[in-house]
């Protein structure tokens, strides 16, 4: 394996069923890459879609749950690994370790909580691995005004944009992210 990324996502599905078909090109494109994935380790919503996509290319797939989600069987058994850890930290902390870059796609609060975490420790300088979002069809269009604004009313300043990219496209993903 060349390297893994570590994808933060939904625990559900959302409505957009071109999604699901961008998480397909996707897996296509880390196995092209020799990239493997690590994730939240969910059988359910985008995790379990791209969890269930890399399994069919043929892809490494690692999975870090907490045991109490496991335990109520939402963990991926088809994973080549299934990490059990003891609290939502413990995930992150060892999905960042496994990870060589990140890449948030869309969620809800959870994804953002591990978005904010890993671009917290990038500005701390906790390490230094590429962040990349993906504003597929413009989710993240208010994020970004959200931080515009942070940075306007100066709670934040604009370095923080540079710590992370935002693509649009697979081309660009694949160019700009994924095969560096």
């Amino acid at each position: 394996m060349s390297g893994r990324i570590g994808v933060y996502c939904g625990s559900r599905p959302g409505v957009d069923g071109s999604l699901h078909q961008f998480i397909e090109e996707l897996a296509k494109l880390f196995q092209k890459h020799n990239q493997g994935l690590v994730y939240g380790g969910g059988s359910i919503g985008l995790m379990g879609i791209i969890a269930d996509a890399m399994i069919r290319n043929k892809g490494e797939v690692i999975g870090v749950i907490p045991k109490f989600l496991d335990e109520r069987e939402l963990g991926h058994k088809g994973a080549d690994q299934l990490i059990l850890v003891d609290s939502m930290h413990e995930r992150k902390e060892k999905m960042a370790m496994l990870a060589d870059r990140f890449l948030i796609l869309p969620g809800a609060i959870g994804t953002m909580d591990e978005f904010y975490e890993i671009l917290t420790w990038k500005q701390l300088g906790l390490h230094d691995k590429p962040i990349a979002v993906f504003n597929f069809g413009g989710y993240y269009d208010h994020l970004i005004a959200q931080m515009d604004q942070m940075i306007r009313m100066g709670f934040m300043d604009d370095s923080v944009l540079k710590l992370f990219e935002i693509f649009s496209s697979l081309d660009e993903l694949e160019e700009g992210f994924i095969q560096i």
